[in-house]
């Protein structure tokens, strides 16, 4: 509790003159005065600390401190639901109010452009999800995709794979172009953390595991399409433009944007690299 709570609650509870408590503590009467204004804003100056007065007061802090807790990322819509959560009775409304009167915009960050070129030439795979992000076991169905990590010596390019089933980040490979090789190193590095070729092999066809992409043409690539095959992997692909047919691996990457790429900033794409555990792409 601060002191200036102490004194007002003194006054207003068990009618102790402010005047007294503040000579007690050593306190200016200015400063006093100056906080209850603050605290009551308008009006202030009959002496009255309301309840209403309290309330918004209390709301204004725990705001406070849950925005700079998100560091500063989090809208009211965000905010309301981690007040929610820390026990606060509490509406969205209230809280874009809290966040109005103390000037508290979240940070807006620029969102990435579409990496996603078709190659005409090559047939595209058939969408064996449609839109169905669930998997009945590990190893059964994986989707991934390729986003950019901004750096000032140029962008650093990210494949990565993700199991439907534990939702774990299993490949997370790095570049400097977002090609085939880069695509391959992510598909490699998901079978090797998951035991291997014969640790995903399935001899029934119509039960290999199937890996979910877009339609770009670093997953039509003669190499990595040869490098599925070899691998026992069907390939599936969303169309082209439609963010839905991919929204698992979306997700992943917004809220790595979000969360955490608007946070960092990065001088080389070495940097960048030596980062990946601290980003929290550590490969499970």
């Amino acid at each position: 509790m601060s002191v200036a709570r102490f004194i007002a609650d003194q006054r207003t509870n068990y009618a102790v003159p402010h005047t007294l408590v503040c000579a007690l503590l050593g306190v200016s009467l200015a400063w006093f005065y100056k906080w209850i204004k603050r605290a009551n804003g308008p009006g202030a100056a009959s002496g009255l600390f309301t309840d209403t007065a309290r309330r918004r007061d209390s709301v204004d802090r725990a705001v406070k401190v849950a925005f700079k807790d998100a560091k500063g990322l989090h809208g009211s819509p965000r905010l309301h639901a981690d007040l929610r959560d820390a026990g606060w009775e509490i509406s969205e409304k209230t809280v874009a109010e809290s966040m109005r009167r103390q000037g508290l915009v979240a940070r807006v960050i620029k969102r990435r452009g579409g990496l996603t070129r078709q190659d005409k030439t090559k047939k595209p795979f058939p969408d064996l999800l449609c839109r169905d992000f669930t998997a009945p076991a590990p190893n059964c169905r994986w989707v991934g995709d390729i986003t950019e990590i901004p750096t000032a010596e140029g962008k650093l390019y990210l494949a990565t794979v993700i199991d439907l089933y534990s939702r774990r980040l299993l490949g997370a490979a790095t570049s400097a172009h977002p090609d085939a090789e880069l695509a391959c190193a992510a598909i490699r590095m998901a079978v090797t953390a998951r035991g291997g070729k014969e640790a995903i092999w399935r001899e029934d066809q119509a039960e290999r595991l199937v890996f979910h992409t877009d339609r770009g043409s670093t997953y039509t690539a003669t190499s990595f399409t040869t490098l599925c095959a070899d691998l026992g992997i069907r390939q599936s692909m969303g169309r082209v433009g439609s963010c839905f047919d991919n929204a698992a691996a979306e997700a992943f990457f917004s809220s790595l944007e979000w969360e955490v790429l608007s946070r960092h900033e990065f001088d080389t794409r070495a940097q960048a690299r030596r980062g990946r555990h601290r980003l929290g792409l550590r490969v499970l």
